[in-house]
């Protein structure tokens, strides 16, 4: 396919969605064109962990969604994991956590209350289970939710999450997950963080928010750090549309992890031949 023609479908929905009812092209080249009817961050989350897991001889993950609001995000990552299920073989289990009544009250000056408060994004609890099939709803507030969900669920291999609390402080309570046993997590771990890119409204920093709890977390341990991803930087941007998610992808690594080095890829390595 010529880079002409891959401009052309990229600016033109309608085509977008002519190919994506089709059965012209396979599941990955749909991937590859952005023309998935799905948030194209949450595709990229699910198709790239599959892939990982994959490669490291596992067979079932599980993805991860903090912040549901509504529920339309969770019926994506649902939708998507149905489809990579299908393509890679790999079972993919989803968990939506929630308060489902909204944002909790917000006074501290880290969660931004110029821009959010208390009882943003509440969920209708009924409505969402009826339109669920697979994805498990974990309500109540984070930081109790989060304490015995590994007991109570005993979690495939986690490997992507979705950070969209919205608030630095629930954020904070949430990466205490990350300091679970290494067999909950794949040695990388693909993150989508929702509130990194904003507008001159939010204004993003690195001493408020995502962006704060983030440095905290890396500061605690040699071993796990969250880190901004550069591989995405490589790729066309009209290709995918007008996405500011390339900004918002990070990775968790477990640098100890027993399955850190296992090898991944017969693609790089080889040498080049000299001609």
């Amino acid at each position: 396919m010529t880079e002409y023609t891959i401009q052309l479908i990229a600016k033109n929905s309608f085509l977008k969605r002519l190919l994506n009812k089709t059965n012209f092209l396979s599941f990955e080249a749909k991937y590859n064109l952005g023309i998935l009817n799905n948030n194209y961050s949450y595709a990229h989350l699910v198709f790239e962990a599959a892939k990982a897991a994959k490669s490291l001889g596992m067979n079932r993950i599980s993805i991860i969604e903090f912040g549901v609001a509504g529920g339309n995000g969770l019926i994506q990552f649902e939708d998507i994991s149905a489809k990579v299920e299908k393509y890679t073989g790999v079972s993919i289990d989803v968990f939506g956590f929630d308060t489902g009544t909204g944002l909790p009250e917000v006074t501290d000056y880290r969660d931004l209350p110029y821009v959010w408060q208390g009882g943003h994004y509440p969920m209708d609890i009924q409505l969402l289970k009826t339109k669920l099939r697979k994805a498990k709803l974990v309500l109540g507030n984070i930081s109790e939710t989060l304490e015995n969900f590994i007991e109570d669920f005993d979690p495939a291999p986690i490997a992507a999450i979705s950070f969209d609390l919205d608030l630095y402080s629930s954020t904070r309570d949430a990466f205490k997950l990350l300091e679970s046993h290494e067999k909950y997590f794949l040695p990388r771990v693909l993150c989508y963080f929702d509130d990194i890119v904003g507008s001159n409204l939010e204004l993003y920093n690195e001493y408020t928010g995502e962006k704060l709890a983030i440095n905290e977390f890396n500061s605690k341990s040699n071993s796990r750090k969250i880190c901004p991803v550069t591989y995405l930087d490589k790729l066309n941007r009209d290709y995918y549309g007008k996405n500011v998610f390339f900004h918002s992808i990070y990775s968790f690594h477990i640098f100890n992890h027993s399955m850190y080095n296992d090898y991944l890829s017969l693609e790089l390595g080889n040498g080049l031949e000299l001609k």
